[in-house]
């Protein structure tokens, strides 16, 4: 189905041509003064050289050739050529109509799907997340199920870091822990204990307490380097031990990033790459694209339109260890053997673009990935407390994500009892809903800023239920869901009402928002913004406020209107609950 705006740009074209021009002049854009047209269409100025004539004269020409036309209304010329159009609220209410016979929402689905891999997520495992991990997730959620709604077929992989010297500090303090564990014996034959000796917080202490002894004790140090060093050649024991850690930290991942509803079609590891580096290391030595420097081995990457330093992919250090540069690589290899992806997307910290840049570079270059393949990487901002530095707990600590979470739910609990006080609202409702509710208000208020900036945190703000917040798109969701319900009880039938022409300004401005659905969800998918779809559904809630405060809807006597308004707002519904679960979020019966 095309978009409205496509639909009255092909007819103004065509009255371009009926006139005697060119119909690429017939370009039809929203109006940016809403006071006087819908739309407008600057052609004329564009036309005036070629044809020499005062673009006023050739607007004029249009205006009469649209004057038979069934979708344009009214089209009239304005200052010194512009055209100012309005369109027919029959054909606006045929189109919203088909809208709503439509099971995508009059959103066609990309003509030729491909296969992306996006890579958000990053944890590593034996440590908690924290409110770091919190944008990767939010916005690489969206963008997959973005995806999916457009019709491509994404894949999410949480890419998990689980390999390297924190695996060797884990098991070494373990050891001095626990020194008479089996998995510490050479000689031991048997099977390993099936429960791991550790829980998971016991786990996520063992880490930094590890790590902070590995800076001041030298000796320490060696060990858990001695350690990750035969972890990696395939120590049973310490091959048994990693395996109870992984399962242990996996599921208290899955667990947490299930409270931010959200969800991973691959839990790889950096360690599912290790066993592609020594192949790909010697094709990079074979066919001459790497070599020695000072014992490490490179990659040259840099560009001739480069303008600033792009220093060389190393790809082994001097010792012959990887480096986070070998495992991105190594894992690409991986993914184009298993997947055969059409594009690469990854959702990580704009702090580290220069690594993206060597590590794509390089693929390319090395032909890890055929020429056609798109690698890109979204990077994010930081995400700011109320000082405008990175957000911490109030004692200055990194917040734990799932601490972040329970604090706005109690904001949200506190919030809805107050408002509904005196309502039958029970206890366990209102938790329920103060989960669901605060969700929207972490996910809403990360997505509706540009990933690529920072952005003030601030609960506050975000749980308001008013202004641009996930309360408050989900409080317009409920109105609606309130208002269809009633119909229901009355006896009425949703699916039999059909909309009409519109009879009032407030009706058309929100049938003119909501028909904005198709651009607004192809151009955040087009340009991986998923700020725009949150732009998108703010102004449709205000139209749709807007729209309530001045009609009286069940009360309505003349059917028809009432019936036509019911059908408009089914189809806002539908058109912000497919926003919303492109988001991420969802929303609750009442509030």
């Amino acid at each position: 189905m095309n978009s409205l705006i496509d639909v009255i740009s092909a007819e103004v074209s065509a009255a371009f041509e009926k006139a005697g021009y060119s119909g690429k002049y017939g370009k039809v854009t929203e109006s940016n003064r809403p006071d006087l047209c819908e739309f407008q269409c600057n052609g004329a100025m564009a036309a005036k050289k070629e044809y020499n004539k005062i673009p006023r004269d050739i607007a004029s020409d249009v205006a009469g050739a649209l004057l038979d036309s069934k979708i344009i209304d009214n089209a009239e010329v304005a200052g010194p050529g512009f055209l100012n159009i309005k369109i027919s609220n029959d054909f606006l209410a045929d189109y919203l109509q088909n809208m709503n016979e439509d099971d995508h929402l009059g959103v066609d689905k990309v003509k030729n799907p491909k296969t992306v891999i996006i890579d958000y997520g990053g944890p590593n495992v034996a440590k908690p997340l924290h409110v770091g991990h919190l944008r990767s997730a939010i916005i690489g959620e969206s963008i997959k199920r973005l995806g999916r709604f457009m019709g491509d077929k994404m894949i999410g992989d949480v890419h998990l870091g689980d390999w390297g010297l924190q695996m060797g500090l884990i098991i070494s303090e373990i050891q001095e822990r626990q020194p008479d564990l089996p998995y510490f014996d050479p000689d031991f034959e048997g099977e390993y204990p099936e429960e791991a000796p550790f829980t998971i917080s016991e786990l996520e202490e063992i880490y930094p307490t590890a790590s902070g002894k590995s800076k001041v004790d030298e000796e320490f140090k060696n060990k858990a380097l001695q350690a990750t060093h035969e972890l990696q050649l395939g120590r049973r024991g310490y091959i048994a031990l990693w395996n109870h850690i992984m399962n242990v930290s996996v599921n208290d991942l899955k667990a947490n990033y299930k409270k931010l509803n959200v969800e991973f079609d691959l839990w790889k590891k950096e360690s599912d790459a290790q066993p592609y580096i020594p192949d790909m290391v010697q094709m990079m030595k074979d066919k001459g694209y790497a070599y020695e420097d000072n014992g490490a081995l490179i990659v040259d990457v840099k560009e001739d339109t480069d303008k600033k330093e792009v220093p060389p992919c190393i790809i082994l250090k001097s010792d012959g260890a990887s480096l986070y540069t070998t495992t991105d690589l190594a894992t690409i290899v991986e993914r184009e053997k298993l997947f055969k992806p059409d594009k690469l997307l990854y959702v990580v910290d704009k702090r580290q673009e220069m690594h993206f840049i060597q590590v794509f570079r390089c693929a390319k270059k090395t032909g890890l990935v055929p020429e056609n393949v798109e690698m890109q990487h979204l990077g994010f901002g930081t995400m700011n407390g109320k000082d405008g530095k990175p957000f911490k707990t109030r004692d200055g600590g990194v917040m734990r994500l799932e601490n972040l979470i329970a604090e706005i739910n109690e904001q949200m609990y506190n919030k809805i009892v107050e408002n509904k006080a005196g309502a039958d609202f029970d206890k366990a409702e209102i938790e329920e809903t103060s989960k669901i509710v605060g969700l929207a208000a972490i996910k809403y208020g990360d997505l509706s800023n540009q990933a690529t900036k920072d952005y003030i945190f601030d609960p506050d703000r975000f749980t308001s239920f008013e202004g641009n917040t996930g309360p408050y798109i989900l409080y317009t969701i409920v109105r609606i869901k309130s208002i269809l319900e009633r119909f229901k009880a009355a006896g009425g039938n949703v699916e039999e009402c059909r909309i009409k022409a519109p009879v009032s300004e407030s009706e058309k401005s929100l049938m003119l928002q909501t028909a904005a659905f198709n651009p607004a969800i192809t151009n955040a998918y087009e340009e991986t913004a998923p700020h725009k779809i949150c732009a998108y559904i703010y102004a449709l809630s205000n139209e749709l406020n807007h729209f309530y405060h001045e009609t009286k809807i069940l009360s309505e006597e003349d059917e028809t209107k009432k019936s036509s308004w019911i059908a408009l707002l089914n189809l806002v519904l539908k058109v912000l609950e497919q926003s919303i679960d492109v988001l991420g979020f969802e929303a609750p019966e009442r509030m």
